[in-house]
């Protein structure tokens, strides 16, 4: 099986920026991709950004050109990095591997935007 493990979300005032990392672990065989999905309080979870094994990036509207998606390959981990963070971005932020055995989700990690 694959554990998927978010870190870095927190408390951040609008304007501010906050880098989220995700690391998988355990049972991996090929990685097809990995991207970030957030889901807010009463609203579906929506896709943020993803990231293929060969390097190509796909981004929501919303996000595009604030959110920037990355990736490690020898460290099985992807980055999501955001800037001019706005209190629609406040959600759980979650990490999600599609690989050759299955698709995996992490327990997700609280962004809150507020002043």
């Amino acid at each position: 099986q694959v554990q998927l493990v978010e870190s870095g979300g927190g408390l951040v005032q609008p304007g501010g920026s906050l880098r989220l990392s995700c690391t998988a672990s355990g049972s991996i065989f090929g990685i097809y991709a990995m991207g970030w999905y957030r889901q807010a309080p009463g609203k579906q979870r929506e896709l943020v950004a993803a990231i293929t094994a060969g390097g190509t990036t796909t981004y929501s509207d919303s996000m595009k050109g604030r959110f920037t998606i990355s990736r490690n390959n020898a460290k099985n981990t992807v980055y999501l990095q955001m800037n001019s963070l706005k209190p629609e971005d406040t959600a759980v932020y979650s990490c999600n591997t599609a690989t050759s055995r299955g698709i995996y989700w992490g327990q997700g990690t609280q962004v809150t935007v507020s002043s």
